[in-house]
């Protein structure tokens, strides 16, 4: 088990790399201001360096909004800075005080979108929990078909792809006319609720002509994840605590 000194104190930290990423990206971001204690607690609690993407997140930023808030990366957000974003840490339930034996379960979930889409990163044994991919991989809960995708990529890699302007392809099918203006009113824990849904024929074959509604991120999860119990009869499992 590493101290904190040797997960902070290291050759390469990522952070320097990032912010070029951040300041070039071909999305808007937003950099939200970290709290350093939860940032120091929270990078403990996941035994990662500040060498990885991963580690510069959480040590560094609050979270990061991208464009206009479709997309929330967690961090470790000041609580009065946070936009209402929720942290990494309460995102994935950590313990209140560091635990060696801790681990999540399926996965870290790392980032959320408007529609109720969550990314997360694969533990040891992806399989156990249903989840497709390898360890270490990020999955996607895709809340238009009711399930994880594989993306192929790790965290660093990820990010690199969201940052190079990715996300309009990605979204392509999802976003309507009038979408930025519609989230950029949101903060970071609302998500919309569309009907019909999005899962529906109805709903995927116009977008635009669906009502739309601000609900709270963790309503939408949970409609998310019954939903998909009742039609697949799987249980897509832990999508975060928001």
């Amino acid at each position: 088990m590493r101290t904190l000194n040797e997960l902070t104190d290291v050759d390469r930290p990522a952070w320097p790399e990032l912010s070029e990423e951040l300041g070039a990206a071909a999305v808007p971001v937003e950099v939200l201001p970290a709290d350093p204690a939860l940032a120091r607690a929270s990078l403990l609690q996941l035994q990662v360096t500040a060498r990885s993407y991963l580690g510069a997140v959480v040590l560094h930023c609050g979270g990061l909004l991208l464009d206009d808030g479709w997309l929330r990366v967690l961090g470790s957000p000041a609580p009065d800075r946070s936009r209402g974003l929720p942290g990494l840490a309460r995102a994935n339930a950590f313990p209140a005080a560091f635990d060696p034996d801790w681990r999540p379960d399926a996965g870290l979930v790392v980032a959320y979108d408007v529609l109720g889409g969550v990314f997360a990163l694969n533990g040891a044994r992806p399989a156990d929990s249903g989840r497709p991919g390898g360890p270490g991989e990020i999955v996607y809960y895709a809340p238009d078909v009711l399930r994880w995708e594989a993306l192929g990529a790790g965290h660093s890699a990820w990010l690199s792809w969201l940052l190079s302007g990715a996300l309009d392809q990605f979204y392509a099918d999802l976003r309507w006319p009038g979408w930025r203006e519609e989230v950029a009113e949101l903060n970071g824990g609302r998500g919309l609720s569309l009907h019909p849904p999005l899962w529906s024929a109805e709903g995927r074959g116009d977008l635009a002509a669906t009502s739309r509604r601000a609900v709270p991120l963790a309503e939408l999860l949970g409609i998310g994840r019954e939903t998909a119990r009742q039609f697949d009869g799987a249980d897509p499992g832990f999508m975060g605590t928001v």
